[in-house]
């Protein structure tokens, strides 16, 4: 004879009293939710959940990739060269390289600049998957 709720977490926190436990938590929430003005929110289906996931990944690769240009760019600054932003460069990274006539580049560094340029390209790739799946889940 229950009728379940679920309340977003923002709306208890007003009614936690003192450091967080379990007997706490619960009594905030049975607060809260005995208040008339509390706002629930629906059950998300399975779906939902599912596309909400796909777009949490898709996220951190996207923070990841940035992570990963701004790492080759301060690599590439220790040794005097100001890469441009922007994925255009990014993935012609080893042309941009070769056109920088003015300064070579030690072969070990140029091997290490190779694997992050690898993981740079495979987060794309990532990227890219995660929006094809989001494409067919909206279909």
């Amino acid at each position: 004879g229950h009728q379940v709720q679920l309340i977003p977490p923002q709306y208890v926190k007003p009614y936690v009293k003192g450091n967080k436990n379990d007997f706490i938590d619960a009594a905030a929430i049975a607060e809260a939710a005995s208040r008339p003005s509390m706002r629930f929110v629906a059950v998300k289906s399975e779906d939902a959940q599912v596309i909400a996931v796909i777009h949490r990944i898709r996220d951190g690769f996207i923070k990841e990739r940035t992570a990963c240009m701004s790492r080759i760019g301060a690599i590439l600054l220790e040794f005097g060269l100001s890469l441009p932003t922007g994925h255009a460069k990014m993935k012609m990274l080893f042309q941009w390289i070769a056109d920088q006539k003015y300064q070579t580049l030690p072969q070990s560094l140029m091997y290490e600049l190779s694997l992050i340029h690898a993981h740079y390209l495979y987060l794309n790739e990532q990227i890219k998957i995660q929006d094809t799946k989001l494409k067919q889940l909206a279909e």
